[in-house]
């Protein structure tokens, strides 16, 4: 029996496809970019969170420290949880399992395709009436590619629509897998340098445009998005690039580029992974950088692609 591991699933999304949708997040990528608000994807395996606001203290419980398998691999500080040593940590999960006041998380959780299906088909009669589905995302899907081959087999077993979302940094072998029961692609163009684009993502563009040629190639029909990101990406060298590769490469098999602003989300999760986050210091005027984008918008309409800002294909 095939099973993924989910690190979070979302009923009733509107943001990722049409209509009304479920949505599953499967960890692990090969990505890390600098923006990104899920670093709990990035890693395939379970792994543990901390939340030390919510910590009773070591005097009143120490159900964690009591449980834990590797001496020292919980930091307390003022008798309060801090952190894990990562280094030492077995990723047991028992100081999860121990933990009565929720400061400790687990991030991931081995699902079953039956599993998944059973939260699925709560929600057939929104996908009927709104021409939704399910959208699994990450993370990166291609990374559990055969969960998802064997989850969205299940689907069209049963009518419902499918939309992935991935980088599509993957070998065409474990995509090709996923193709045949996919409905609809959804995926990013970062930047159309590839040393920017590895300077900022930790991999270059190749691969992933690449595979973008291949689907629009094959008649696929994608959503695109460009996750604007100020000085990095936002400039109209490289935007007039980006609009050149989409006409040129891409074969107009775009139903809609959408335009994703920065936003600084995600911070408490990296602090309750121990990673530092590299946005921290990017401060911007939000109205400035709005009409930015706005402006970013009107060129690709300009060019004859369908371009939006936000995640809904028609506003």
């Amino acid at each position: 029996m095939v099973k993924g591991i989910v690190f979070n699933v979302q009923r009733f999304t509107i943001h990722d496809g049409p209509g009304i949708r479920t949505e599953l997040f499967l960890k692990g990528c090969p990505l890390r970019c600098e923006w990104c608000s899920n670093p709990e994807s990035w890693h395939r395996n379970i792994e543990v969170g901390i939340y030390a606001s919510k910590c009773i203290s070591k005097e009143k419980c120490g159900a964690c420290e009591n449980v834990c398998p590797v001496e020292g691999a919980i930091n307390f500080e003022n008798g309060i949880i801090e952190s894990i040593d990562r280094d030492v940590c077995t990723n047991c999960m028992k100081c999860y399992n121990s933990c009565p006041a929720e400061a400790i998380k687990a991030w991931g959780k081995m699902m079953t395709v039956e599993e998944c299906m059973e939260i699925t088909r709560k929600d057939r009669g929104f996908y009927d009436k709104s021409g939704g589905g399910v959208t699994v995302s990450g993370g990166d899907p291609f990374v559990q590619s055969d969960f998802v081959m064997e989850l969205f087999k299940a689907c069209k077993q049963e009518n419902i629509q499918t939309c992935i979302e991935s980088t599509f940094y993957a070998k065409w072998e474990q995509i090709e897998k996923v193709l045949p029961y996919t409905d609809l692609i959804i995926s990013d163009i970062k930047h159309m340098n590839s040393e920017i684009h590895k300077k900022h993502t930790g991999v270059d563009n190749h691969l992933i445009l690449e595979n973008l040629q291949k689907l629009a190639n094959d008649g696929r029909e994608m959503i695109l998005r460009i996750p604007v990101i100020p000085n990095v990406n936002d400039d109209m060298e490289n935007i007039e690039k980006t609009a050149d590769f989409i006409i040129d490469k891409l074969n107009g098999n775009v139903r809609t580029l959408q335009l994703l602003s920065f936003m600084r989300l995600g911070e408490e999760k990296y602090q309750s992974l121990g990673i530092p986050y590299k946005m921290e210091e990017l401060k911007i005027d939000r109205k400035t950088f709005q009409d930015h984008v706005n402006q970013i918008a009107l060129y690709f309409n300009n060019r004859g692609i369908h371009c939006r800002v936000g995640t809904k294909e028609k506003q």
